[in-house]
């Protein structure tokens, strides 16, 4: 709608205002961290949150940090109960590295699908086994002529690895091979927790994954407004996936992060 728009490019004009300008006097003071995702647990029983707790708040701050240079990120798990005084508006940046560190405020729709492992998560065996092709012609699995005789390139975009913001779920690999992330309290394997997206699906490949409400935009050549595929307006990286990892023996344990 016309309103809409307006809105939309008057709040990306003060943010460019915002970024473009000098941080306050003195230019070391405290930079408020920002919003990144707020999930309550009646929404995605997949939390497993510590004690009583039943809200997760994910902030970080809207600069690169050495020595990967990336947003640095924090969790707060939180009784949803306990929490009085709510802002209206949350604090906003006087400046950061990019703009796709300042997220877009937007509401989530939480919904469970079924996803599988990365091929390089699969057992040679296994990896060997999605790369023939008579296998998914005898299982009738009409395998998209787009990929040819890549059958594996078929799996790991239309089946594996769900792209977009999720909870849990496998990691998408890519930049790197499988790495492994251990907890520095109890060094049990940790697992993921959320994958903060680039784009909620990506290019020709992948537009599969969009919601079915969203599969005409995803497929149109053109579309007017802000991208469907990027309801949040955030960017890590080259376009690429920040995912957060916990320790599944207390979530309370430091978490780390990983670019891919």
């Amino acid at each position: 709608m016309p309103e809409e728009e307006a809105l939309k490019e008057r709040s990306a004009a003060r943010l460019a205002e915002r970024l473009d300008a000098s941080p306050p006097w003195p230019a070391d003071c405290p930079v408020p961290m920002l919003p990144v995702a707020q999930l309550y647990l009646r929404d995605i029983p997949l939390l497993r949150p510590p004690g009583q707790t039943d809200l997760l708040q994910i902030l970080w701050c809207p600069y690169d940090h050495e020595p990967d240079y990336k947003p640095s990120t924090a969790l707060f798990w939180r009784s949803a109960a306990a929490v009085v005084d709510i802002l209206a508006t949350p604090p906003e940046p006087y400046e950061a590295n990019y703009p796709g560190y300042v997220p877009e405020p937007c509401v989530l729709a939480p919904e469970a699908i079924t996803e599988y492992p990365d091929s390089l998560d699969l057992s040679p065996e296994m990896r060997l086994m999605v790369e023939d092709r008579s296998r998914w012609q005898a299982a009738g699995v009409g395998v998209d002529s787009a990929y040819g005789d890549h059958p594996r390139d078929f799996y790991d975009c239309e089946l594996a690895d769900a792209p977009g913001w999720k909870v849990g779920g496998w990691p998408p690999w890519g930049r790197t091979d499988p790495y492994r992330r251990y907890c520095t309290v109890c060094d049990v394997q940790m697992v993921p927790l959320l994958t903060i997206a680039s784009f909620e699906w990506d290019g020709d490949e992948g537009r599969s994954w969009a919601p079915c409400e969203d599969q005409a935009v995803a497929y149109a050549a053109h579309y007017a407004g802000q991208d469907p595929s990027q309801p949040t307006a955030v960017e890590v990286g080259s376009t690429d996936n920040m995912q957060l990892y916990v320790c599944p023996t207390s979530p309370e344990h430091p978490h780390t992060d990983l670019i891919q």
